[in-house]
């Protein structure tokens, strides 16, 4: 359910960007801590519409820094990390 929500979101931001700032806090609580991590790069890649915050740049070079995530994880942070950075 959490993974459908956040496909939703993600099309939704396409057209509208400031609905990923107004939901901005929950997807970083899922990024960080989500028991699943399809729900964990699902919610990275629904910030990628958003606007480029200091704070969600942070969360996700920090996360594609780390040895302890997954290389799928990584990568996505990575990416919508360096797309953000760009805008």
């Amino acid at each position: 359910v959490r993974g459908s929500a956040i496909i939703s979101l993600e099309l939704l931001s396409r057209d509208h960007p400031g609905v990923v700032n107004d939901v901005r806090p929950l997807l970083h609580k899922l990024v960080a801590g989500d028991p699943v991590d399809a729900v964990r790069r699902l919610a990275i890649v629904g910030l990628r519409n958003g606007s480029a915050r200091p704070d969600t740049i942070q969360l996700l070079q920090s996360l594609a820094d780390s040895d302890d995530e997954s290389k799928d994880l990584r990568d996505a942070a990575a990416s919508v990390a360096q797309a953000l950075k760009r805008k």
